[in-house]
């Protein structure tokens, strides 16, 4: 299964595989509104994949078949401060500090 896989100019780390390159009349008209003008990336033929970096590579060809398209978001950022006043409150709790 080949695909196209498309980057968008308006949201970091936001891609858009699609089955055909350039064909994006599967796609809503809000999330190509939101997404912007698509960047083409790479094309690459998910059927010699074992894995993708970012996507689960089951998820991606569902949405492919059943869509037709899959948007592949950025992870959540870490909030390392939130983090650690979780830590410091449960050692507060525990009477560590």
């Amino acid at each position: 299964m080949l695909c196209a896989i498309y980057k968008s100019p308006r949201k970091a780390q936001t891609y858009l595989f699609v089955k055909t390159r350039d064909d994006f009349s599967s796609i809503p008209d809000g999330l190509m509104k939101t997404f912007g003008t698509p960047v083409l990336v790479t094309l690459i033929n998910l059927a010699t994949k074992e894995k993708l970096a970012m996507a689960d590579l089951d998820k991606v060809k569902k949405n492919l078949n059943e869509q037709g398209f899959y948007l592949q978001l950025p992870p959540p950022q870490e909030d390392l401060l939130k983090e650690h006043k979780a830590a410091m409150n449960a050692k507060n709790e525990q009477g560590e500090l």
